[in-house]
């Protein structure tokens, strides 16, 4: 079974597909379909009757145009740094739709964000191990609570969310004995940007085999193999080196990859960065040389000293995390979601950077909390979690343009995504005794 058992979830799977197209039926969807369209209109309004839409949208097309011709894709350089930062991969996956020209290849990215965004809602809502179909408006609450981080997908022309939709389908191939299949969907999403990658320590921790096999053997194809043929096998081994020395090598007390300026800033709620602002003087201003400097940290050590700091506090998260989730024995489809649930809290701080955009990863911990809190018998309990899940999203509302930049250099967000966490854990701890009882059960009765 590969660690996961599909109790609870064969129950619902018959009474809702996970996966379905929208309905102009259906209120929600149609507001759904109407949100993709602005959002689209975002990027392409900008491109067509003005002077192009920035951020990163013209950097994909340039990337693809350079594959298709042939050119360098590590030389291209702005204010000393590398424009384009990501591993090959994505270069060649952006080369056919570019070639029809950048109206097409932006609108077919914004498909791609509304695809990825329908899938991670319809499976977010069917991992929660809840064994209950949500009612519209419950199963649309993750989307209404994260609409801002959809937004910065489509704007700025970010692949996070498409990212989060590939891990999911992961983890529900997984769940649905697939983990070959499982583990290439983690691979494809690690070969366009690295942060995904720390799911295979959790994988191989489960004894998830044949998904880390999959996914060791996946990712070395499409950095390696892939390319080859389009880019040739000598270059593709030099590019690969180029990237890997300007961004999983380069570390200093400047910052690391090539966006130092952003690396200690506010825009960063990683736990490399918060930890750093919090033990060094550090100007959480830098990114922008106007503002005056402003530090934050509460002792004073120096660079060496504050990383193994945050080793130190990395490896009590880890060993927290491995004390928190159940032994195999007494696993279940609730507590599987919720263990789900922290590990992608977990992904998405361990990021070295994590800007606004990367807490979207916190979807599907969201929809889990939700569940919680809609379906727990227990009175005292429901109340409880909905005024957690209040208090999360007023952490979360700190990051609006409104508030100083201050409240997200503090890690508002950071914080929001531990008290997530611990919600999730002691909910893991905590069933409610009748519905562990018949879990455990269904368990028995699959032979898991």
């Amino acid at each position: 079974m590969d660690g996961f058992g599909n109790g609870e979830l064969t129950k619902i799977d018959g009474d809702m597909p996970v996966l379905r197209w929208p309905s102009l039926r259906q209120p929600l969807d149609v507001l759904f379909l109407l949100t993709c369209l602005l959002l689209t209109a975002d990027v392409l309004v900008p491109e067509i009757f003005s002077h192009g839409k920035t951020k990163d949208y013209s950097l994909w097309f340039w990337a693809g145009q350079q594959v298709l011709h042939g050119g360098a894709l590590y030389e291209k350089v702005s204010n000393g740094t590398l424009d384009f930062i990501y591993p090959p991969p994505p270069a060649i996956l952006l080369a056919l739709p570019s070639w029809f020209g950048k109206i097409p290849l932006y609108l077919g990215l914004s498909v791609l964000n509304s695809a990825a965004w329908a899938i991670t809602s319809q499976l977010s809502n069917a991992m929660t191990g809840s064994a209950k179909i949500p009612a519209p408006w419950l199963a649309a609450l993750p989307g209404f609570a994260t609409v801002t981080f959809v937004f910065d997908q489509y704007d700025l022309g970010q692949p996070n969310l498409v990212l989060l939709a590939m891990m999911l389908l992961g983890f529900w191939f997984m769940q649905k004995d697939r983990p070959w299949l499982g583990g290439s969907m983690f691979a494809l999403a690690t070969a366009i940007k690295v942060f995904p990658v720390a799911v295979l320590p959790y994988l191989l921790w489960r004894r998830h085999w044949a998904a880390s096999a999959s996914m060791i053997a996946c990712t070395l194809l499409l950095l390696f193999v892939l390319p080859a043929p389009i880019r040739g096998y000598e270059r593709n081994v030099s590019e690969l080196k180029t990237w890997f020395s300007a961004m999983v090598g380069s570390s200093s007390e400047k910052g690391f990859g090539q966006r130092d300026e952003q690396n200690w800033s506010w825009v960063n709620q990683s736990v490399i960065a918060v930890t750093h602002r919090l033990v060094r003087p550090v100007n959480y201003f830098q990114d922008d040389p106007k503002r005056a400097p402003a530090t934050m940290n509460v002792i004073d050590v120096d660079y060496k000293t504050a990383n193994l700091i945050v080793l130190a506090v990395s490896g009590l998260i880890g060993l927290a995390f491995i004390w928190v989730i159940p032994a195999y024995r007494r696993m279940t489809p609730r507590s599987t979601a919720e263990e789900l649930g922290i590990l992608f809290c977990l992904m998405t701080v361990a990021s070295p950077l994590a800007r606004q955009y990367y807490f979207m990863w916190l979807f599907l911990p969201l929809t889990v909390l939700m569940h919680r809190a809609a379906f727990d018998p227990r009175p005292a309990v429901k109340n409880g979690t909905w005024a957690l899940l209040g208090i999360i999203g007023v952490l979360m509302a700190l990051s609006l343009p409104l508030f100083p930049a201050m409240l997200q250099a503090w890690g508002n967000n950071l914080l929001a995504t531990a008290l997530l966490a611990v919600g999730l854990a002691w909910h893991m701890h905590h069933a409610p005794p009748l519905l562990e009882f018949d879990s455990r059960n269904s368990r028995r009765a699959a032979g898991l």
